[in-house]
């Protein structure tokens, strides 16, 4: 299997939190047989393709940055001549340009998006890209969200809660911090501190981090660079130090010495965080915000670390004072981090579940039977009496109380002259099989066929109503040229 991942920024020029997590799944699933590549923009671009440890990087020359996003002309021209190639084409979003990119080109291969974040920062762009990010994320075959916390709270995923599935950010295990940086950390910075490890963004909540760092005047040490360095510098608190470029290898030995790890992000941008991971993985305590996010998933207050307010020193400071004071809390909430680490996020889960997931968007698109929501067993069985052929579609986030239509297709079970698979009339794949397998009937059973849950959530269920109708009239209208488009009742 091939499979070409898209994102604004990767190696050698990068590599953060969403870098990262393309770089876990590349490495992951080489073993498997998987050929990972990396399409992405650079203003030092190479004409061939980079490789980076058991994959490959391929880059588009960057043209411009507005708002904080890249864009790039011949992007367009390498994505053509690379897509087709590829089984499965891994979009990272957010990033404009690569919905573009996705609707434009006019390549179509089966796609998986990893929702990493809302548009938080340029909200007063939101509206006009609206329609487009809409029309991208209808089109995927499959979007996969970090946490369910995000889910819950995101605005747009909401919307399309038929196709996400949750995939927790897995971080591969790391050998124990070098001794001899262990010495030379603790012999610079000391030891017992509070650390903080990340880009210095607007998010982050560093103005917080040094207002709680002043009022305590316990240690911090910050790691990382960005546009806040130079308010850190101006304000030279004589309880904390800046260390704005070390290697992964020093990170482990820092982490080593810290008493907790501190991630004061205080908005939506911080969509997970990665490096609260890490922190679990070195089993220290956290102290974090909620916000709505990952981060509440991965540090759980007073089980793996302390939760508090965003934006809010005081709490901040009595939250580190608290870990300061009481050693054996640390030392227990540091444990149970690590514990969840090792049931929650390592690599080797996450870059399972995105095999299988590859596996099924690719395996979808290559079948021509239909996917998505499942009839009633009666339209089946009575269909099947008739001696019609029926092919059914199930919603993919159908995982429970299915019992009733998966036997009529057991072998011998029914007798049903019927083949059932998962997809959706909202996005390409419905389209795509009605289009092959051209039935002579279509029934839309929509979002009614569990109705405490289209009561529950009475929202989704009327939009994905309406949508699905909205697709098969389109749909119709299409195909108006054909008989198949007189076939279609919504």
């Amino acid at each position: 299997m091939r499979v070409l991942h898209v994102f604004k920024t990767y190696l050698p020029d990068t590599f953060t939190g969403i870098e990262r997590v393309i770089w876990e799944i590349a490495e992951g699933l080489a073993p498997e047989g998987v050929e990972t590549h990396v399409l992405t923009v650079s203003k030092e671009a190479s004409a061939s393709p980079r490789p980076i440890g058991r994959h490959f990087v391929r880059q588009s020359r960057c043209s411009l940055n507005v708002a904080s996003t890249p864009l790039s002309l011949s992007l367009f021209k390498d994505f053509r001549a690379l897509a087709p190639s590829f089984d499965v084409i891994h979009y990272h979003f957010p990033w404009p340009m690569m919905d573009l990119l996705h609707l434009g080109s006019g390549v179509r291969r089966p796609s998986v998006v990893t929702y990493h974040s809302d548009v938080v920062r340029q909200h007063r762009l939101l509206v006009p890209y609206l329609p487009i990010m809409h029309r991208f994320l209808s089109s995927a075959d499959s979007i996969v969200a970090t946490s369910p916390n995000y889910v819950q709270t995101s605005p747009v995923l909401k919307c399309y809660l038929d196709k996400v599935e949750t995939i927790p950010i897995g971080m591969s295990e790391v050998s124990n911090a070098d001794p001899s940086l262990i010495d030379k950390w603790r012999r610079s910075v000391g030891e017992g501190f509070f650390l903080f490890v990340g880009a210095l963004r607007y998010y982050k909540g560093l103005p917080f981090l040094l207002e709680a760092a002043e009022r305590t005047g316990l240690p911090v040490v910050i790691v990382g660079k960005g546009e806040y360095a130079d308010e850190i510098k101006r304000r030279a608190l004589p309880s904390v130090t800046h260390l704005s470029d070390v290697s992964d290898e020093d990170k482990l030995a820092l982490l080593s010495l810290c008493k907790a790890f501190v991630f004061p992000s205080h908005r939506r941008s911080e969509a997970f965080g990665v490096a609260l991971i890490e922190a679990a993985r070195a089993a220290r305590p956290m102290i974090s915000c909620e916000i709505g996010t990952g981060t509440t998933f991965v540090n759980r207050h007073g089980e793996t670390g302390l939760v508090i307010p965003p934006a809010d020193p005081d709490a901040l400071g009595q939250a580190m004072r608290a870990i300061d004071d009481r050693p054996e809390m640390a030392m227990r909430l540091g444990q149970a981090a690590r514990a969840r680490f090792e049931n929650h996020f390592r690599s080797e889960q996450m870059c399972a579940r995105y095999l299988r997931l590859y596996r099924t968007v690719a395996e979808s698109a290559a079948s021509t039977r239909v996917r998505a929501p499942a009839p009633e067993p009666g339209v089946a069985l009575g269909a099947s009496s008739k001696g019609y052929s029926v092919r059914e579609i199930k919603h993919r986030s159908s995982l429970f109380n299915t019992d009733w239509i998966d036997r009529i297709h057991e072998p011998h079970g029914q007798g049903v002259d019927s083949a059932l698979d998962r997809g959706d009339l909202t996005d390409a794949s419905g389209r795509r099989i009605i289009q092959l397998v051209q039935p002579d009937q279509i029934h839309n059973l929509a979002a009614q066929s569990h109705v405490a849950v289209s009561v529950e959530g009475s929202e989704y269920a009327a939009n994905a109503n309406a949508m699905r109708s909205t697709s098969l009239r389109a749909l119709r209208s299409n195909l108006q040229s054909t008989s198949l488009g007189d076939r279609i009742v919504p």
